[in-house]
């Protein structure tokens, strides 16, 4: 049979049974297959700022990378994200001892999940999540326990006693996302105090991605949870260039913590990627020193787009959460009499000539999810508008 050995003993990890092709790569795929417009993957359709691709450039003119660079990353990478912290957050960290830079923030997440969580641990995380912590979570033998953020006022909320009640004496940490991925809900500072105080009362360790860091809207504001009195010591905070600077197949993410912490997730980094990216390793370092007027208008530019398809897709009979951060836009599909998300996305290159993602795949609880569906809005404005011509025929 194929896929089976003569044993019968299916070939891939048991682990990861559960895990198939991702939803990603077969919508991307379709929207290939039917020439659509995919707003579903969350990559920009244009390069970052040319200031920034060409340090790559001289970065590889110089030599500079294309042999291994150091396994924490490199000096002036590591003291950028230093600076970085401590100029944004008044967070101080040892470029020596602190930061670990990685292949991506992907890379981050399985590397710190693997280092820290073992068979029989708990791990709670927010669902919706990304996709990549739930098979993070299982490579590392833990078992995932999902908090719903559900509808309300608009936007999706965290539910605190519902969260205090999922720690047990077997919760080893807390995954946490601000600006959170796909609901674009941002942590407010009263939520964040609240999971602060429970992961010092409980002991937990607590591992944050934070990379829509720089896309927070409106009134919101991105506060790390490494600030809050009895964080600094207990949390692992992950940033990345991709989504800041729009080079996201560069892959330089990284990650800030104590030196106790560092050293154990560099533990497990090693042994996957052992080190990636090495020129654009420099180039980023000279990214994250860019004026602050560079994160304004990179800020600015995604609001305007995020209103002009929030808009478009209300007027196609979405109802649309805004949100507060990243930059992807969460609607529900039952005002246009439509129910499961899969379908819904499966049909809608034919219907309207438009990917986007169903938010059930990022659920344990499938039905919770099931009527949700993800737009990205981090592409030209030029497509935004023609995709949202496209919606519109869903309206009649």
């Amino acid at each position: 049979m194929a896929g089976m050995t003569s044993s019968s003993r299916p070939l891939l990890n048991r682990r990861l049974a559960e895990f198939g092709t991702t939803i990603f790569a077969e919508m991307s795929a379709l929207a290939l297959h039917t020439g659509s417009i995919n707003l579903g993957q969350g990559f920009p359709d244009t390069d970052g700022p040319e200031e920034v691709r060409e340090a790559a450039v001289r970065a590889l003119r110089d030599g500079r990378g294309n042999q291994y660079p150091p396994g924490p990353g490199v000096p002036e990478l590591r003291t950028a994200i230093a600076a970085h912290q401590q100029r944004r957050y008044g967070l101080s960290y040892d470029p020596d001892t602190e930061v670990l830079v990685t292949a991506g923030a992907t890379e981050a997440i399985a590397a710190a999940l693997l280092a820290l969580v073992e068979p029989g641990d708990e791990v709670i995380a927010f669902e919706p999540y990304y996709d990549s912590y739930a098979a993070c979570i299982a490579m590392a033998g833990g078992t995932r326990v999902p908090v719903t953020l559900r509808p309300g006022g608009g936007r999706f909320r965290l539910d605190l006693d519902e969260l205090r009640a999922r720690v047990t004496d077997r919760t080893r940490l807390l995954l946490i996302n601000t600006p959170h991925n796909p609901t674009g809900t941002v942590l407010t500072r009263e939520e964040l105090a609240a999971i602060a105080e429970l992961a010092v009362e409980r002991d937990l360790l607590v591992v944050t991605d934070e990379v829509y860091e720089h896309l927070v809207f409106d009134d919101a504001e991105h506060l790390p949870l490494a600030t809050f009195p009895g964080m600094r010591e207990r949390t692992v905070s992950i940033g990345s260039a991709g989504k800041t600077f729009s080079f996201t197949g560069w892959k330089v993410g990284w990650l800030t913590s104590t030196p106790a912490l560092v050293t154990a997730v560099r533990s497990a980094k090693q042994y996957l990627t052992y080190v990636a990216s090495g020129p654009f390793q420099y180039a980023v370092a000279e990214a994250l020193a860019l004026p602050d007027s560079y994160f304004a208008a990179f800020r600015d530019d995604m609001l305007v787009k995020r209103d002009l398809l929030a808009a478009g897709l209300a007027e196609a009979g979405f109802e649309v959460f805004e949100p507060a951060g990243t930059y992807f836009i969460t609607t529900d599909i039952r005002p246009l009499g439509e129910t499961d998300g899969f379908a819904f996305c499966r049909a809608l290159p034919e219907r309207a000539g438009v990917v986007a993602i169903p938010n059930a795949v990022f659920y344990d609880h499938r039905q919770a999810g099931a009527p949700f569906v993800r737009f990205a809005f981090c592409k030209r404005t030029e497509v935004l508008q023609e995709a949202v011509r496209r919606l519109k025929s869903l309206a009649g």
